[in-house]
Parts: structure tokens; sequence; C-alpha cells
């Protein structure tokens, strides 16, 4: 696999500095795991995307971390292998959502106040972070969790 290039400048730019070193921590991660010549070639094309731009070019920042996301998606498409909390981090949004907003709707309805919508607002994220933290302790068993957390 492809490595980052040292960029001398970045030091200067803490934004641009968190940014690639946690994608340089993404692929550490990655190198430990066997991974197929395709998905390798995949990942070596975005890094050689990234390693084209210059650092004091002002969309670094989020190049950085569109190529952060792609390699993850791209990892988790194929492989199922996830950062750490991946799955929770999905999951408390969608919690919230599909399962909070329906209870706080029907609690509401069923007092005749439709103030306590947001009260199904916490169960919902409740039960997406436990979801989500079950589906997480699974891929960690099943040795598919890489050593590294989305920040």
């Amino acid at each position: 696999m492809k490595k980052l290039i040292e960029r001398q400048n970045i030091s200067e730019n803490l934004k641009a500095s968190n940014a690639y070193q946690q994608l340089g921590k993404l692929l550490s991660a990655l190198e430990v795991k066997e991974l197929p010549t395709e998905t390798v070639d995949l990942i070596n094309q975005e890094i050689e995307q990234l390693n084209s731009i210059s650092d004091i070019d002002r969309y670094f920042v989020k190049a950085t971390k569109e190529k952060e996301n792609s390699v993850i998606k791209l990892i988790e498409k194929k492989h199922k292998i996830v950062p750490k909390n991946y799955y929770r981090n999905i999951w408390m949004p969608l919690g919230i959502s599909a399962f909070g907003l329906p209870i706080g709707a029907a609690f509401g309805l069923s007092i005749g106040n439709l103030g306590m919508l947001g009260a199904g607002l916490p169960i919902g994220m409740g039960i997406g972070v436990g979801l989500g933290s079950f589906m997480d302790k699974k891929a960690f068993n099943e040795g598919r969790q890489l050593d590294f957390e989305v920040k």
C-alpha cells in the first residue's frame, strides 16, 4: 500500500494536520489487515490523488476527509471491515428518527399533548446506541474491526 507523502508546511494549519494524521492512522490500521490486491489498488488511487494536491490548497482539508470517508466506505462495503464505533455512530441518528419520533408521537397523542413528542427522542437514541454497540461488538469478535476510530 502506498504511503502519504511527508508535508512540511502542514504543521502550520491545525485542521489540515489533524485530518492528515487521522488518514495516516487509518492507512496504518489497514496495513495490518490482509486485503485483496484490487482493494489495495483502489486505496492507492485515493492516496495518489491526495498526494497530488498541494497542502496550501484551500480544499486540502476537505479532500483529505473525503479520501478518508471513501476508503472507509470501500472497505466496509467490500469486506465489512469497520473502524471502532462505526455502527454506533450510524445507528444513533437512525434510532432517533426511526424509533424515537414514532414513539414520541404515539406517547404525545395518547396523552393528548403533542409537546411530548420530544420524550421519544432519548428512547430512540438509546435503542440506536444499543443496536450500534451490539453490531460493533460483533464486528470486533469476528475480527472485522480496525484499531482506528473516526473523530
